[in-house]
């Protein structure tokens, strides 16, 4: 897949960002966004959908405004949640018109309403069983996916008349730039022998995690098909935000991806 993202989903809207698109869900409205096409500056550049950041709150909405028109639709219809690293997912069928739940997936059967999570090295996983009208998606970092968040997600999913899902895994951080320590390695494997086949050595006692190739053996677990993406947000600083390289050069606080999903 080439790092260059292409025009984002909808036609003729000048201020569409550029975004990924996955052949697995090609049946419905998605989009994967990453740095390009927004207004924000200096670390923030240029499209940062992220409410929770330091960046100027007038750039954030101008971006998400952009994210939303490309799927022809008022910000106020694209969706997210108040992501915690949990393992809980909500089912939506209007705006939220208070405070946004905790929670860390979202699945709606609503036409009109955009799905959305926002990631800068956790997984974002959209999911969709078009013939039944269900659409799902879920922000999965470690922590999430160890317990359940994408389990959960999918069983939502089948509460509201989905049977044959599939997903993709977008833009996030790769085996390659996941190096950690032997206690975050004992977490997974006092749960389960076999998930230390997701870890290779690193440098002296440090593992490296695959998080993509976790997240899809979980959801194939549950009977989902799934299409990992080849973006790795760590590796690529001019094309995607990534929380542990702004950690790793000292920036003080970083931008957000967003992935969506329409019925």
């Amino acid at each position: 897949m080439p790092l260059k993202p292409h025009p984002a989903p909808a036609c003729g809207i000048l201020s569409a960002p550029p975004a990924w698109t996955a052949a697995t869900l090609a049946a419905v409205r998605h989009a994967f966004f990453g740095r390009e096409g927004g207004v924000s500056t200096g670390i923030y550049a240029s499209l940062n959908a992220g409410t929770g950041s330091r960046d100027d709150p007038e750039a954030v909405a101008e971006n998400r405004r952009r994210i939303a028109a490309a799927f022809q639709m008022a910000p106020s219809h694209l969706i997210g949640v108040h992501q915690v690293h949990s393992p809980d997912a909500v089912f939506v069928d209007a705006p939220w018109t208070g405070e946004r739940p905790h929670a860390d997936a979202l699945v709606t059967t609503t036409r009109g309403l955009a799905l959305s999570v926002l990631t800068a090295d956790c997984a974002p996983v959209l999911l969709a069983d078009r013939d039944a009208g269900v659409i799902g998606a879920a922000h999965a970092g470690w922590k999430g996916a160890l317990g359940g968040v994408l389990e959960n997600c999918v069983a939502l999913m089948r509460e509201h008349g989905a049977h044959d899902i599939a997903a993709t895994i977008g833009p996030c951080i790769h085996q390659a730039s996941y190096e950690v320590g032997p206690e975050f390695v004992a977490r997974f494997v006092e749960m389960e022998a076999t998930y230390a086949g997701f870890f290779t050595p690193g440098d002296g006692e440090k593992s490296r995690f695959d998080l993509p190739a976790f997240c899809a053996a979980r959801l194939g677990a549950s009977d989902v098909r799934c299409e990992i993406l080849p973006l790795d947000t760590y590796a690529h600083a001019g094309a995607l935000h990534s929380h542990r390289r702004s950690v790793h050069e000292k920036l003080g606080d970083y931008g957000r991806n967003c992935a969506v999903i329409v019925l």
